[in-house]
């Protein structure tokens, strides 16, 4: 008797098209930017596409690493600017005040994903040692590798069950990729709890629960558990200015965020940022923004109204 035998053929040979991962990224971005289903997303993943340049929007950053698949983005921090294009990644490791806007758009289309904190500490003990670059912020292109392991995680979305599954593995190799790639060190210092950058994020989100009442460097120290020397010295290598001046811009950009939805009341948005003297509010407003509390919330205003805030 012939005994029954299962034969697997392989299917002949065929040459695969390739397909550039910035650009699939692209495309990928474009179809789920007007995707409904964003809560069954990760923490803090989201994707933008927009059309249009924008006008400078200030906002308080938290530890994320966002993507630019098409267009330009420059985002400032105390005078210093950080502009990425195309292929070109930004890493911020702690919460830093910050102006934001897109500069080209042709379109513009970028990805954007919160650091996770244990994920970085699960990692570090396999990931190369890197030194930090200082600010907890910075730029850096994306290579291939990194490129790639975003398609993987958007291709998900579009199948929910699979996402439900490998969503954490994707989201795992994306920071794996973070850790052994241009911004390794500063990416690092987001696991590491005795960092200097990690000192000056716990100190920053103090000072944000607090950035309307008057603050005691002395108190703030050693809540922090450290001298109040060495607290200035950790928070300005990390966020590019001293605690105070990290209060004063945190303010400025509430009072800012405010007066565009109530242009008119100008006195009011300084009392309720912390300002007791309208003229040192309109005075420090001015030093930032380049003009008066007042005629800076009339243009904010108008921006609105032209559907650019």
């Amino acid at each position: 008797m012939r005994s029954a035998a299962y034969t697997i053929r392989s299917k002949p040979a065929c040459h695969t098209r390739f397909v550039d991962p910035l650009s699939e990224l692209r495309d990928l971005i474009s179809r789920l930017d007007r995707t409904p289903r964003r809560g069954s997303w990760l923490p803090g993943m989201r994707v933008l596409a927009a059309t249009d340049p924008t006008a400078p929007r200030p906002s308080v950053t938290q530890p994320t690493f966002a993507l630019v698949a098409g267009g330009e983005k420059r985002t400032v921090l105390a005078g210093h600017e950080f502009t990425y294009g195309a292929g070109q990644y930004l890493v911020t490791t702690l919460d830093l005040p910050v102006t934001a806007h897109i500069t080209r758009a042709d379109p513009f289309s970028a990805f954007g994903l919160a650091l996770r904190p244990e994920l970085i500490i699960q990692l570090l003990v396999d990931s190369p040692k890197a030194d930090s670059p200082g600010p907890g912020i910075g730029t850096a292109d994306a290579g291939d590798r990194l490129l790639e392991a975003v398609v993987r995680l958007l291709r998900l979305v579009e199948h929910p069950h699979d996402f439900a599954v490998l969503a954490r593995d994707a989201e795992k190799e994306i920071h794996w990729r973070l850790l052994t790639g241009p911004l390794a060190g500063l990416v690092r210092q987001v696991g590491y709890a005795d960092s200097h950058v990690a000192l000056a994020g716990r100190a920053a989100r103090w000072i944000t629960d607090r950035f309307d009442q008057h603050i005691r460097m002395a108190e703030l120290a050693a809540h922090m558990g450290v001298s109040t020397a060495t607290l200035n010295r950790h928070f300005r290598a990390a966020t590019a200015m001293s605690p105070l001046q990290y209060q004063k811009h945190v303010r400025l950009q509430r009072a800012r965020i405010r007066l565009a939805a109530t242009p008119d009341d100008v006195a009011a948005a300084g009392f309720a940022v912390g300002y007791d003297s309208p003229s040192q509010f309109s005075r420090e407003y001015r030093r930032m923004f380049g003009s008066p509390p007042g005629e800076d919330a009339r243009r904010l205003s108008v921006a609105a109204d032209a559907g650019d805030l």
